[in-house]
């Protein structure tokens, strides 16, 4: 069987798997916000932290709820860092250095999960499961927790409240991210990952590294972090040890994502509206992987070829294996990787980096996604009203001032960040000390970190050496400016649609729910991309395609 048709077979059967889970699991989340039923271990949660599970939230109060959590997580996860030494199960391994704990503790707390350090040699498995593993899962919580609290906005008239953001976090936590996690690392142990609390040993002379793979392995792709235990990452055998692995990862990374717009069509009674959605999000994502699979099986110049376009992937995954977790990595908002994105060819890179300029809508991170998704479409409504000159409405709401307002600021927190991010770290002459490459290849280095930074993707080129207190601050910036700035303009666009009354759907009101919407949120998407990025896309990944 060769190559081509061992990965149209591999995307197959992951369309199948995600098509056999898109009902039931969207179906089952959106039972998850809208029950009035609390667990019991929930109540009791509840009881402790001294919550009142039955009272709403009006948007401000809701994102004090994200930001201080936030900010006792980072703190938290810094500290178990800095004392790393006096923890049990840290093998000898000594404190974290200030700059990589500060720009660590954002990472995974920002659902980024960005690393510039060695995993296995930094972190013993106190910080690597009570740190980096919890905050694979309550990052991802928060970020599923924020998308229904823009539902709501939708779904409710005449009041001030988007819900409860603790509620919203414990049901996130403990009804989906738990249960689907642990049955994930069983999954993937049975798979051949490895999962064991001792440090390794020697065979032979050589040192091999053991760790908890599974157990954050499962959370870091169901809940698209993205950060590995191993340096290798997702390639590493101990981490993915066969083909079957692989595609069980890739699955993990898409399922909630795409799942999500299911949910959103049963909360909003139209399931066609999450219907459409879907239709972008998978479009995209079947464009970038046709791309990237032609530039990848299409090499050019001596080394390409005489590579075959081997160069930087696993030979147990092949080249179909390696873009197909490439593209999708870089479409969630993952940022796993299981090859060496530094060394795809100019076209497969550049996809890889335009599928974080899109805003990782395609099918975007867990939570993030979605509520990226929707105010995109709150803009291509906005432009459609425009053309024909009437107030703009999407599901009952009229979008005036303050709503195309935040949509607005959401989108263009990313851009300016990173393209701020990027040339000032380009204007420095110690830049160029820090990359193995100069020329267009160089500056698609330092362009990607600052997109995978701002969009909280987590991956790299991995021709950039990010270790200076230069990089580990900036970085770290671009991470919390790109998370939680549009969480809270999207937070306001929230509380700003549930003041509204619904009104009814008119001769001259624009049908979201059909096909035609797709293709103008699509295009959408491209549009404010090319707008935004073409100068620098021109200079990086472009000009080296074309070279």
């Amino acid at each position: 069987m060769n190559d081509t048709v061992a990965g149209l077979l591999q995307v197959v059967l992951l369309l199948v798997l995600l098509a056999a889970c898109y009902a039931p699991l969207g179906d089952y989340m959106a039972k998850v916000f809208t029950s009035e039923r609390h667990w019991r271990a929930e109540a009791v949660l509840y009881r402790i932290v001294r919550v009142d599970p039955s009272s709403g939230q009006r948007w401000p109060v809701y994102a004090a709820g994200v930001l201080g959590f936030s900010f006792v997580s980072i703190v938290l996860l810094y500290l178990l860092q800095r004392l790393q030494p006096i923890l049990p199960a840290s093998f000898d391994r000594g404190a974290v250095g200030p700059a990589t704990a500060f720009n660590t503790a954002i990472s995974f707390v920002t659902n980024t999960n960005w690393q510039s350090y060695v995993p296995e040699q930094t972190l013993g498995n106190t910080v690597q499961m009570a740190g980096l593993t919890v905050q694979n899962i309550l990052s991802a919580a928060l970020g599923i927790a924020i998308a229904v609290a823009l539902i709501r906005g939708f779904l409710r008239s005449n009041t001030d409240r988007i819900g409860n953001f603790w509620v919203d976090l414990t049901r996130a936590t403990v009804r989906i991210m738990l249960p689907f996690g642990f049955v994930a690392a069983v999954l993937l142990v049975i798979m051949g990952v490895t999962m064991s609390l001792h440090s390794g040993g020697d065979i032979g002379g050589s040192t091999y590294p053991l760790a908890p793979a599974a157990s954050q392995e499962a959370v870091k792709q169901l809940g698209t972090n993205g950060g590995g235990i191993f340096n290798a990452n997702s390639a590493h055998p101990f981490e993915n040890p066969n083909p079957l692995s692989n595609l069980f990862e890739i699955f993990l990374m898409l399922v909630i994502p795409v799942s999500l717009t299911r949910t959103f069509g049963t909360m909003v009674g139209n399931r066609r509206q999450g219907t459409v959605l879907l239709s972008v999000m998978g479009g995209l994502w079947a464009v970038m992987l046709t791309l990237a699979w032609l530039s990848e099986t299409h090499p050019t110049g001596a080394a390409g070829i005489a590579a075959g376009g081997m160069e930087g992937k696993e030979l147990r995954f092949g080249i179909p294996g390696s873009i197909l977790f490439g593209v999708s990595t870089t479409g969630t908002s993952t940022g796993a990787i299981n090859s060496l994105h530094d060394s795809y060819s100019g076209g497969a890179g550049g996809v890889t980096l335009l599928n974080m300029l899109f805003g990782e809508v395609a099918p975007g991170g867990v939570g993030a996604g979605l509520y990226g998704l929707l105010v995109l479409a709150i803009i291509a409504v906005f432009l459609a009203g425009l053309m024909v000159g009437r107030t703009p409405e999407y599901l009952g709401k009229k979008l005036g001032r303050r709503e195309v307002t935040a949509a607005a600021v959401s989108i263009l927190v990313m851009p300016s960040v990173v393209l701020i991010g990027a040339g000032l770290a380009i204007a420095l002459p110690g830049t160029l000390d820090a990359l193995n490459n100069d020329g267009a290849h160089g500056f698609s280095e330092v362009l990607y970190a600052y997109a995978s930074a701002a969009n909280n993707n987590g991956s790299a080129f991995a021709g950039l050496t990010v270790t200076s207190d230069f990089f580990q601050t900036t970085l770290g910036i671009a991470m919390l400016l790109g998370r939680f700035v549009p969480i809270l303009a999207i937070l306001a666009l929230a509380g700003s649609l549930a003041q509204q009354k619904r009104v009814d759907a008119g001769a001259g009101t624009l049908a979201t729910d059909k096909p035609l919407f797709g293709l103008l949120v699509g295009g959408t998407i491209v549009l404010v991309a090319a707008l935004t990025f073409f100068p620098a896309l021109a200079l990086g990944p472009l000009a080296e395609a074309l070279a």
